[in-house]
């Protein structure tokens, strides 16, 4: 078989660590495969008739490619956030035919990217993303060419699945951050706002603030009250013999009453950039409160260098599994954990809603900070 791999949406540690294991599983299996580069972007933009952007748009993928990828974050097919069934006008490609706009204005160019699929011979796709990505991989599948997906997001959202590749290092690198930060803001009796990503979910400040003892916890599940926050890390503050207080916010958190932290367009898959909203409660609490603040935005910080060893596991296994189901001929699925064991789902689950946090199990809604009240029974991440 010829088996193609792409990597779509944001970057996060586990990403190229599955890659190699499809790839050596594979090779020894006596399968070829290849790389599309940039996610969709790279079968938008792949024009079968002009031999320049056949380099471009992919790669070869074999024992020596991959040797030591696995030790690095990020992904060697880099990434973008490409819709190829939302395409507007000014992005569509140049060589193609664009017919006529469809809904808002956007071009579907999925019957290019099933002739791209044909002309480079591919058997079985295994795109690798989050909701978005793998709702398009669901997408080819229903058109009826041969997928099988990988989960991955630090924000541990899919649904279909217990784990993401990319939230343990994710909520590693947070904590470390978080324990870091203490040593600035204590010495300035402050109180330190740190932004997490997380847009509709808020699992990553959430269980940041959780293992790291932060004071307080604001997630996009449960809007806020900026005047009782402001109490609240008065009173953490005053309690703290060093005199600081620690929040966390998820991007996505929203005031009540108020509205969500975005700037620019909207991308492919609709979603306007996210950030700032630590910045704006860092002006807020310090005209409440009298108190200076110190904002930090983690952000690319929280998926940026090596996957920690639950994420490594994670990958390997993914990606065997991910082999499992080609070798099988079971296409339509996506791997997934549930309940301490791999196993699969429809290849459509991703397009369910996505998964968010349980308020009533792990949050105190009223005091705005992590509350685990029952770990019997919960899966090992809780969420």
């Amino acid at each position: 078989m010829r088996i193609a791999m792409l990597t779509g949406g944001g970057d996060v540690p586990g990403l190229n660590p599955a890659i190699k294991a499809v790839v050596n599983r594979a090779v020894d299996a006596g399968h070829e495969v290849i790389g599309i580069r940039r996610g969709w972007y790279g079968l938008l933009y792949y024009d079968p008739d002009d031999p320049a952007s056949h380099d471009e748009c992919t790669m070869p993928l074999d024992r020596h490619v991959v040797r030591t990828i696995d030790r690095t974050g990020g992904t060697v097919l880099h990434t973008s956030r490409t819709n190829p069934s939302r395409v507007s006008p000014s992005a569509a490609p140049n060589f193609l035919e664009p017919g006529e706009l469809g809904e808002g204005g956007l071009y579907d160019f999925t019957d290019h990217v099933l002739r791209v699929l044909d002309h480079l011979k591919v058997d079985v796709l295994v795109p690798i993303g989050g909701e978005d990505t793998l709702g398009y991989g669901a997408r080819i599948h229903r058109e009826g060419f041969p997928v099988v997906s990988i989960p991955k997001t630090m924000d541990n959202d899919v649904p279909g699945t217990d784990y993401c590749l990319g939230f343990s290092t994710a909520v590693t690198l947070s904590v470390r951050a978080i324990h870091q930060m203490r040593s600035a803001v204590g010495s300035h009796e402050r109180i330190a706002v740190i932004e997490l990503f997380g847009r509709r979910s808020g699992a990553t400040s959430l269980f940041a603030a959780y293992l790291s003892g932060a004071d307080r916890c604001l997630i996009p599940e449960v809007p806020y009250d900026i005047k009782a926050v402001a109490s609240f890390l008065l009173d953490d503050r005053a309690a703290n013999p060093s005199n600081y207080a620690v929040l966390t916010v998820s991007e996505g958190a929203q005031e009540a009453e108020g509205e969500i932290v975005e700037t620019g367009t909207a991308d492919a898959f609709g979603h306007r950039k996210l950030g700032g909203v630590g910045q704006q409660i860092s002006r807020q609490l310090r005209a409440m409160t009298g108190v200076n603040t110190m904002n930090q935005q983690i952000s690319y910080l929280m998926r940026s260098g090596p996957p920690d060893t639950m994420d490594l596991m994670a990958a390997f296994n993914y990606g065997n599994l991910a082999m499992d189901l080609i070798e099988e001929g079971k296409f339509g699925h996506m791997v997934s954990l549930q309940q301490g064991r791999y196993t699969y789902v429809p290849a459509d689950s991703p397009a369910q809603e996505a998964r968010t946090v349980d308020v009533d199990a792990f949050y105190d809604v009223e005091a705005y900070r992590p509350r685990v009240k029952q770990a019997l029974g919960k899966p090992m991440f809780l969420y």
